[in-house]
């Protein structure tokens, strides 16, 4: 037999397009639509409703970029279409190929009942089925002309990121606003050729199964009158009966699809925006879920949920519904998708916290696993705080974008810092936006690494990134797909449903040690400086407000503990730790409210702080020194409060080659006439930390222009080229033992204060930059004078060792990396740490000197960065930063000076010396939070970990009667299998693992 495969193929798509799509609907007759342009920001739905609008058409221009238009939709239903289903297709301009990026529409009746989002990829709302004929049809439109900012020609700078600047021109033409008659024989022919067709295309071409289709194809297209697709579409169905039925091998794999919309909490757009996106997308979820039997949905992100809760409560009592029938299903367990790289130890645990809370609370649903498809990467520490939650599940998928190395396994055991394992899947389907597609379906049965040991694999499927969720095309498809030959079978499934499968027949899974580093996105660490910069702030106001409001609680009975606002604050600082605000990947809205949003809380956060401080020190009028860090400093003990006592003095001289000596007796640095440091040398030790023939503190300036995604990337060629910001203009002598120096650079300028303060191991490094650079990277770089094979950085409750070679693709792929207050280099005896209080990226190199044969380690700290997309004016402004370097540190050196630098002293005139709430006996353990119990009792409750990564023995002293201990999860609920610790009056005795975290609950007697 001739070989007309390709015949047949070509003829498929163009009858499709041409013929049997355009029968879909095959009568129609016009709305009368009418608008209203809301002024300003979103208005309520009643006064949306309520407004009178003016006569519009189909072919009129609407929508100022952020706008919101209220379009009233008006018609009859023709009486000769009684009997049959009658639709509204009400296209407001969109363009199919971006779903979720750009105008959106949520449909109400007119009494304010919600019927169903309107995007891209969904335009029908049913009207009647069947039709009497004569029904009058009145619909409004809350339509939101959300600017397109990643257009076809993606990564343009474009001033529509803020609608301070993205002015008032219409966005979109309305399109289409008609009444319809649905014809759903025709509509399932549609699937069934677009099913067959593209599962025709991924079998292999000498294939049986493939020729089986491509007659069946032909003969069903043969049956196709062109002139009446309506009468004919039965007929060709039926020669698609034994292809579609025919059941698929039993060695198959099989795909759990998860009814999915992964909605970006903020991105491309500002979070008021999001609560919408959230609510056209569940109405659009329930509504399916009531035609759909089979359709499982389930949704993360726990603020969204509380969202649609406080603003859209007729949506939510849907979703409730929804929830209670098993059909709609919180996933996740967290606020928010978060970044996992960059939040602070408890604020990693907090994320579990609120969002496990909020799905108990409102529905009594633990989930089991964590949900983070869109995160750019995972911390080495995360499987300790998901297991300490009382989860056990992972699902991801975006380490599938790394662009160097493919990662071995889709199915894992993830093992943490501690030897935490947490049951991981990536799906192989590549996507967290499946559309049932035969090519993602095959691709995620050819692409799956578990073969031979494993079969199962999860499609999150639906529209996401700015929502819409699943479709009804993608149902149909999915129905087809249950059990059809040539092609993975598809089942509805929950999250947990899967898991357990998946874990079931995968008893041995492998493991895979460390972080889950993504080679992509790297630039994530640094972008909007300012955003991370109230993150880090944030995450360490809070440790000192629940500290010392604890302590106030405890000691002084006219204070109230803030359980509300503590509650709230949280919640915000967990929101704006989402995976596109924190990383600095979202428009310049978003991170100009951010700003905005940060300084606020923290100035409510230390007015909650002054209030306990106050209250504790009482009267009096000694200068008492607060000390929040979990370390004795200057004689005041961790979590208390005392005069400080400072050893020794620190002086500056002139240096004879030009700069300035500092000198403490501990530490002597020179800093030359150029303002780099040329010599940091331990005294004690009688070793020099900076490498010879090199300087230290050196600015340096690189060319950054990458291939794509700009706010997200950096790539590697930008190390080509560099300047090194040498030139100073003046480098002089400041107050105490301090040098100021002053650079100019393009339009730029940086002033820098080092100093060495009296007792100090640890030289500071305070630096400002007012920074109007554009597509470049400013680093701070540090050559060490030491041989190392790995160095530490710093991670939630604990830090983790990476290379400082690049043997492998792999070590070369982390050319850019994250670390939360330290950085540390070692040889034996003697290291240095780089300590910072805001800064996330850097660096870390090695070479070899000709003259010495020595090893240079050079540390360089990320500071700023100036792409132009999303945001085109990212960074511009003056930033602040504080560094500190610390020759001779151990580990436990860069633990203290890391939160030291974070948590300075703050000093309050009193009358009495304040006693911890909670002391502890070995540096090795460190208390991240002292705090009380959320459930309002008065109990008290302590966190702490080992953060050597050694083992630890430890007594923790209760200032306090104690009148039981409980080893508790994150959510401050007993574990069952935990062996209460050995105590006796307030003094308990502890042993920690290496990393161990441990939550202990403590009442008071």
């Amino acid at each position: 037999m001739h070989d007309d495969r390709t015949l047949v193929e070509a003829r498929l798509k163009r009858v499709l397009d041409e013929r049997i799509r355009p029968a879909v609907y095959p009568a129609s007759v016009p709305l009368d639509v009418a608008v209203w342009h809301a002024p300003g920001e979103p208005v309520p739905v009643a006064e949306g409703l309520a407004a009178e609008p003016s006569p519009t058409a189909v072919g009129e221009r609407w929508g100022a970029p952020w706008g919101t238009s209220w379009f009233r939709v008006t018609g009859t239903v023709p009486k000769e279409w009684a009997g049959r289903t009658v639709e509204a297709i009400l296209d407001l301009g969109f363009d199919e190929n971006m779903p979720g990026f750009q105008c959106e529409g949520l449909v109400y009746r007119p009494d304010g009942t919600p019927v169903k989002g309107l995007n891209p990829r969904n335009q029908w709302v049913r009207i009647a089925a069947p039709a009497e004929g004569g029904e009058e049809v009145c619909l409004h439109i809350e339509a939101a002309s959300n600017p397109v900012i990643l257009d076809y020609h993606p990564f343009l700078p474009t001033q529509l990121g803020d609608k301070e600047t993205a002015g008032s021109e219409p966005q979109y033409t309305l399109a289409r606003m008609d009444l319809a008659v649905f014809d759903e024989t025709v509509w399932q022919l549609v699937i069934d050729f677009e099913v067959l067709g593209e599962l025709m295309r991924e079998l292999p071409e000498d294939s049986g199964r493939r020729y089986d289709i491509v007659r069946a194809v032909g003969r069903a297209l043969d049956a196709v009158d062109l002139q009446d697709v309506n009468g004919s579409a039965a007929a060709a169905r039926a020669r698609l009966e034994g292809v579609l039925s025919t059941p698929a091998e039993p060695s198959a794999h099989r795909i759990s699809a998860v009814g999915h919309a992964h909605i970006d909490s903020a991105w491309l757009w500002p979070l008021r925006e999001t609560v919408r996106k959230v609510a056209r997308t569940t109405s659009n979820m329930t509504a399916l879920i009531e035609d759909e039997p089979d359709f499982v949905f389930a949704m993360s992100q726990a603020q969204q949920w509380a969202w649609i809760k406080e603003h859209r409560p007729e949506v939510w009592a849907k979703v409730k519904k929804a929830v209670a029938d098993g059909r709609f299903v919180p996933a996740g367990g967290m606020w928010v998708e978060s970044d996992t790289n960059m939040p602070g130890s408890e604020a990693m645990a907090r994320q579990f916290v609120h969002g496990k809370r909020f799905f108990l609370d409102e529905f009594g649903v633990e989930n089991d696993e964590a949900w983070l498809p869109d995160t750019f990467g995972f911390a080495a520490g995360l499987p300790q705080i998901i297991k300490a939650a009382g989860s056990k599940w992972l699902l991801t998928q975006k380490i599938s974008w790394s662009q160097t190395n493919r990662f071995p396994h889709h199915t894992f055991n993830w093992e943490g810092i501690d030897g935490t394992r947490i049951f991981t899947h990536f799906p192989p389907v590549d996507t967290y936006n499946c559309s049932m597609k035969g090519s993602e379906i095959a691709h995620a049965a050819k692409n799956f690494k578990d073969k031979g040991v494993a079969r199962h694999s999860l499609a999150p499927t639906g529209w996401g990134d700015g929502g819409g969720g699943t479709t009804r095309e993608m149902i149909a498809k999915a129905a087809r797909l249950r059990d059809l030959e040539g092609s993975a079978t598809v089942r509805w499934e929950t999250p947990e449903q899967f898991f357990e499968k998946a874990e079931a027949e995968y008893p041995n899974a492998p493991v895979w040690v460390g972080e889950l580093y993504l080679e992509l996105h790297r630039a994530t660490l640094t972008s909007q400086a300012g955003t991370k910069q109230g993150n880090r702030r944030s995450e360490h106001l809070l440790r000192e407000a629940e500290l010392w409001a604890a302590t106030a609680a405890v000691r002084c009975d006219e204070f109230s503990y803030p359980y509300e606002e503590l509650d709230r604050i949280w919640k915000t600082v967990l929101l704006h730790q989402f995976h596109d605000i924190l990383p600095g990947s979202s428009i310049a809205w978003v991170h100009r409210e951010a700003r905005a949003t940060y300084a606020a809380l923290a100035e409510e956060l230390t007015g909650i702080i002054e209030a306990a401080q106050r209250a504790l020190a009482g009267e009096g009028g000694e200068d008492l020194v607060f000390n929040s860090t979990p370390h004795t400093c200057h004689g005041v003990p961790a979590g208390g409060a005392r005069p400080a006592v400072t050893d020794g003095q620190a002086a500056i001289t002139p240096r004879a080659e030009g700069g300035f000596v500092l000198d403490n007796g501990l530490l002597r640095v020179e800093i030359d006439g150029r303002g780099l440091v040329v010599s940091a040398y331990d005294i004690a030790a009688d070793r020099e930390t900076v490498a010879p023939g090199t300087a230290a503190n050196l600015p340096q300036l690189h060319a950054d222009f990458p291939n794509m995604w700009d706010a997200w990337d950096v790539d590697e060629f930008y190390r080509n080229t560099v300047t090194d910001l040498t030139d100073a203009d003046e480098v002089v002598a400041g107050e105490g033992a301090s040098v100021r120096i002053v650079r100019t650079f393009g339009a730029s300028r940086m002033t820098q204060i080092l100093s060495l303060a009296p007792g100090s191991r640890r030289l500071d490094i305070d630096t400002e930059v007012d920074w109007h650079e554009t597509e470049k990277f400013l680093k701070l770089a540090f050559p060490l004078d030491i041989h190392a094979e790995r160095y530490a950085s710093e991670t939630q409750f604990g830090h983790f060792y990476r290379p400082t070679h690049t043997n492998t693709s792999w070590e070369a792929a982390k050319f850019e990396a994250c670390n939360h207050r330290f950085v540390h280099v070692e040889e034996p005896g003697w290291g240095v740490a780089l300590v910072n209080d805001s800064t996330y990226g850097h660096d870390v190199t090695r070479a070899v000197r000709t003259e010495d044969a020595g090893t240079t380690t050079t540390v360089r700290v990320s500071l700023l960065r100036a792409p132009r997309f999303p945001d085109p004016e990212t960074d511009q402004g003056v930033h602040r930063f504080r560094h500190a370097l610390v020759p001779g540190a151990a580990i436990g050196d860069a633990v203290r000076e890391g939160y030291r630098v974070n948590l300075p002293e703050r000093r309050v005139r009193g009358g009495s010396e304040v006693a911890p709430l909670i002391t502890v006996d070995n540096d090795a353990v460190v208390v991240t939070a002292v705090k009380l119990a959320d459930d309002g009792s008065g109990d008290v409750v302590v966190r702490f970990h080992e953060a050597h990564g050694g083992r630890a023995r430890a007594t923790l002293t209760a200032g306090f009667e104690v009148g039981s201990v409980t080893v508790t999860d994150l959510l401050e609920r007993p574990l069952a299998d935990a062996v209460t610790p050995e105590w006796t009056g307030r003094a308990i005795a502890v042993t920690l693992r290496p990393f161990e975290l441990v939550t202990l609950r403590l009442t008071r007697g």
